[in-house]
C-alpha cells in the first residue's frame, strides 16, 4: 500500500510508462513536471498546443524537443479535444491539464463524440499527505461537484474508493464529514452521511468502510474519537474524506496545504480514464504527484 508521495512516484515508474496526453501544454511548470515523468519512466508523453512555445519552454528547460512528440494545436479547446479523442482512439492512457481552464477540459471529457463518459458522476479526488499521518488521505469532492446529492455522493465514494485500491489500499475507511456526529433532521448533511453507512452496511457500496456523520477531528485523530467516545471502525484511521460540498473541501484542502505544509495531487476519475488536474498555481512537485498518481489509476483502469 502507498503510504507516501514517495512511495507514490516508485510506483508508478514500475511497469511500461503511461501514455499521457498533454492538453495545452505551453506552461513552464506543467512541461517541468512532464519531464521529469517522462525521465523517471512514469509517461510518454504527447504535447498537444502551441508548437513554437511549447519547444522553447523545453529548451529553457534544458531538454530536447525533437525527443518529445509534440502536436500542434493552438487553440485551447480544440486542444482538450485533441487529447480526449487520443484516449477515446487508444493512443493515450490518461490526460493532464495544462494551461487551461478547468471547464475547457471537461467540456472535451464530457463531449459524446469522445465517448469517454461512463454514466456515473465524474468527481475529483485529492490526495494528501500530512506531515504527522502515516498515510495519505483522499478528499473528495473539493473541485468539481459544487453541492453533491445522495445519489452523487455515493458515486464520489466509488470513484474514491477505486483511487484508494489503485494505490494499493484494499478496503478504504470512508468518513462522510459533517458539522456534529450525530443524525439531525435539520442538517440533511448527517441524514445523508448516515444513509451511506447504510447503504455500505447492506453491500450497495461495497469495496470499502463507510460511517458518518463523523465530525473532521473524530475522522481523523484516535485520540479526539477515544475522547469523545465514538465507537466506530472509521473514527480516527479514515482514508477518505467526504465533505459536504465543495466549499468544506476546498477550504479543508487549501488549510492543509498552507497551514499543514501538506503535499498533494489531484485526479478527475469516473470517465474512462483519469484526468491529472492541479490548479495553475500548483508546484511542480505537485504536478509531477499528480501525473504519478493519474498512472495508477490508469494502470488499474486497463488491469
Amino acid at each position: 500500500m502507498v503510504h507516501s508521495m514517495e512511495e507514490l512516484l516508485t510506483a508508478a515508474c514500475h511497469g511500461e510508462p503511461g501514455r499521457l496526453a498533454v492538453a495545452v501544454a505551453q506552461d513552464s511548470y506543467v512541461l517541468d513536471a512532464v519531464v521529469k515523468a517522462a525521465d523517471a519512466g512514469i509517461a510518454d508523453p504527447v504535447l498537444v498546443g502551441d508548437a513554437k512555445k511549447i519547444a522553447q519552454i523545453l529548451e529553457e528547460l534544458g531538454a530536447d524537443p525533437t525527443t518529445y512528440a509534440i502536436v500542434e494545436e493552438p487553440d485551447k479547446a480544440e486542444a482538450c479535444q485533441v487529447a480526449a479523442r487520443m484516449v477515446r482512439d487508444g493512443d493515450a492512457d490518461f490526460i493532464m491539464k495544462g494551461i487551461v481552464d478547468t471547464a475547457v477540459v471537461m467540456r472535451a471529457i464530457l463531449n459524446r463524440d469522445n465517448g469517454l463518459r461512463l454514466g456515473g458522476t465524474i468527481s475529483h479526488d485529492l490526495v494528501l499527505e500530512v506531515p504527522g499521518f502515516d498515510r495519505l488521505f483522499h478528499v473528495t469532492d473539493a473541485a468539481m461537484t459544487v453541492s453533491p446529492t445522495l445519489e452523487q455522493k455515493v458515486d464520489l465514494v466509488r470513484n474514491a474508493v477505486r483511487v484508494a485500491h489503485a494505490l494499493g489500499n484494499a478496503c478504504p475507511k470512508v468518513a462522510a464529514l459533517c458539522a456534529v456526529e450525530k443524525v439531525n433532521e435539520k442538517m440533511p448533511c448527517t441524514v445523508e452521511a448516515a444513509e451511506l453507512a447504510r447503504m455500505n452496511a447492506e453491500g450497495e457500496i461495497s469495496g470499502c468502510i463507510v460511517d458518518g456523520p463523523l465530525q473532521f477531528d473524530n475522522a481523523v485523530s484516535v485520540e479526539a474519537a477515544h475522547h469523545k467516545g465514538i465507537d466506530s471502525p472509521v473514527a480516527g484511521v479514515a482514508d477518505i474524506l467526504l465533505v459536504p460540498d465543495i466549499e468544506a473541501g476546498n477550504m479543508l484542502v487549501k488549510a492543509a496545504e498552507y497551514f499543514g505544509h501538506a503535499k498533494k495531487a489531484g485526479v478527475i476519475v469516473g470517465a474512462k480514464a483519469p484526468v491529472a488536474l492541479t490548479s495553475r498555481a500548483s508546484s511542480v512537485e505537485s504536478k509531477l504527484y499528480t501525473i504519478a498518481l493519474a498512472r495508477l489509476i490508469a494502470r488499474g483502469l486497463a488491469a
